[in-house]
């Protein structure tokens, strides 16, 4: 995928493949999943950091955290999410968007924390 996002200096090109956000995510958490979709981005506090969203359908596997970029990793529905991160978050923005698309069939939604 080569998305074109616009930074206050320049335009910035990202190029991400579904093949690494699909890698990634195996090797963080355990679990496989498909139909990968750009869902957004924000700034991150860190010199030239980009955080980028990405929504996925479950293809299938275990949680099973590497335990070293994440610490830890489950699955939550509508009924039952942790403290949610601020508004103004792209982690809040993806959890909303999630919400906002299943509130009439609760399915399971994966969360987790870095280290």
């Amino acid at each position: 995928m080569n998305f074109r996002i616009r930074t206050e200096r320049e335009r910035l090109r990202v190029v991400v493949g579904d093949e690494a956000v699909a890698r990634e995510i195996k090797e963080e958490v355990g679990i496989e999943v498909t139909a990968i979709r750009y869902f957004g981005s924000q700034s991150w506090p860190f010199p030239h950091s980009l955080m980028i969203g990405f929504t996925a359908d479950y293809a299938g596997g275990e949680i099973a955290v590497d335990e070293t970029e994440i610490v830890d990793a489950r699955w939550f529905t509508a009924e039952n999410l942790p403290d949610l991160p601020g508004k103004l978050s792209i982690a809040r923005a993806l959890v909303d968007a999630f919400l906002d698309a299943h509130r009439e069939y609760p399915t399971p939604a994966l969360s987790f924390n870095a280290d």
